[in-house]
């Protein structure tokens, strides 16, 4: 599937949900689900700076598409990440780059953090860009 197509399907789940108790419940339960990234891993290298939480995010290159794994010290933040690594993973690097992000705001998440959550948001999406950045220039 395209960003595009699994960022509506995102936002169609989230509109199911009648208030934002329900929708942080299913945050957390989509952080239960999220590809762990492997210990040793779990380096200062890959901590998102800018998250008020402990977010480890690693990515490598499969078949020219970049696959992320991830990790988070905090139910929420387990959550958040793994929305986007759901819209991101196992996508091509040029596609990640050029994605939208608007889907964050469709769903309602950024207005429904506090501050440093919400900056730990912005954080984590330009991360997985940067490595989206990075691995562009490895593909010939």
């Amino acid at each position: 599937m395209q960003i595009k197509e699994i960022q509506e399907e995102i936002i169609d789940e989230f509109s199911m949900f009648d208030d934002w108790m329900q929708r942080y419940e299913y945050m957390i339960e989509l952080g239960k689900s999220l590809p762990l990234i492997e210990d040793a891993y779990k380096t200062d290298d890959n901590i998102i700076k800018g998250c008020q939480s402990k977010v480890w995010v690693h990515a490598e290159l499969q078949d020219d598409k970049l696959v992320f794994t991830a990790d988070s010290d905090a139910i929420i933040t387990k959550g958040i990440i793994a929305i986007l690594i759901r819209a991101f993973s196992n996508q091509k690097p040029k596609d990640i780059i050029e994605a939208d992000t608007d889907f964050i705001d469709k769903i309602g998440l950024k207005e429904h953090l506090s501050p440093t959550r919400a900056n730990g948001l912005v954080s984590m999406i330009k991360q997985l860009k940067l490595y989206a950045v990075a691995y562009q220039t490895q593909i010939k």
